[in-house]
């Protein structure tokens, strides 16, 4: 059974948290602190996942979302020769350091304080379907989770924001998790910032979906991109690719 996010526990902060490819200065990559230590313990350390997951506090799928995110955005770093910066995201540091052992774990105390058990999850929203373009969808439903159950939710109007914007509308609205189809690279970055975990690639019954990352059986592609930006979204477009299609 999966459990709702919490914010994650990390050892230690990089060393040197801006690197200069020379592409792309302004709208660089932005590494979460909570991703970079994924890499830091499973990479550098030599962590498995499984043992990454007790380390940080988080789930095991969870962990891997992370990993493999942090991963995708490292390669694109190397490939592009772009700006990457590490920060922002949602993570408690640990009150003291960790030694370089899979099995000497930090001892901090738990992320959420007594009675922090809730959270707010969106989902790009259209006729009860996941809407398949972050950045055009004109509703979210927001569902407030307690304890691994749905306890209410409600449909909100984007009223005409799009793109990176919506990562502050989110965040305003106090949502720690999104749930969406396509998604570019600038909304990808935009979320990061704003501490919100992306499961992209999503696709078919809103609430059907909820269900699914809540018991932490979420079908998602980490890897799904949008690279479609204009208004030439015609009725057979699909931001996921072809090998990413909904039933």
């Amino acid at each position: 059974m999966g459990r709702p996010v919490k914010c994650r526990r990390v050892c230690r902060m990089p060393g040197c948290r801006e690197f200069y490819g020379g592409n792309d200065v302004e709208n660089g990559i932005l590494l979460t602190v909570e991703e970079y230590e994924t890499l830091r313990l499973i990479d550098y350390m030599g962590m498995s996942q499984e043992e990454c997951a007790r380390q940080m506090n988080g789930s095991r799928a969870t962990i891997q979302a992370l990993y493999t995110e942090a991963r995708r955005k490292t390669a694109r770093f190397l490939v592009e020769g772009s700006t990457l910066r590490i920060e922002g995201g949602n993570y408690r540091l640990c009150q003291s350091g960790c030694r370089k052992s899979a099995d000497e774990f930090c001892h901090s105390k738990p992320c959420e304080k007594k009675g922090e058990n809730k959270m707010k999850v969106a989902v790009t929203y259209e006729n009860g379907q996941v809407f398949q373009h972050f950045g055009h969808t004109e509703q979210f439903k927001i569902y407030e989770i307690e304890d691994g159950k749905v306890i209410s939710s409600e449909i909100v109007d984007t009223n005409g924001q799009g793109h990176g914007a919506l990562g502050g509308f989110l965040e305003n609205q106090g949502v720690s998790v999104l749930i969406c189809g396509g998604i570019g690279g600038g909304a990808r970055n935009a979320l990061a910032a704003a501490g919100i975990q992306l499961f992209g690639g999503a696709c078919g019954d809103a609430d059907a979906q909820v269900a699914s990352y809540i018991k932490g059986n979420l079908v998602y592609d980490p890897d799904v991109e949008c690279q479609h930006h204009g208004e030439g979204h015609g009725e057979g477009h699909n931001c996921g690719g072809e090998h990413h299609k909904c039933h």
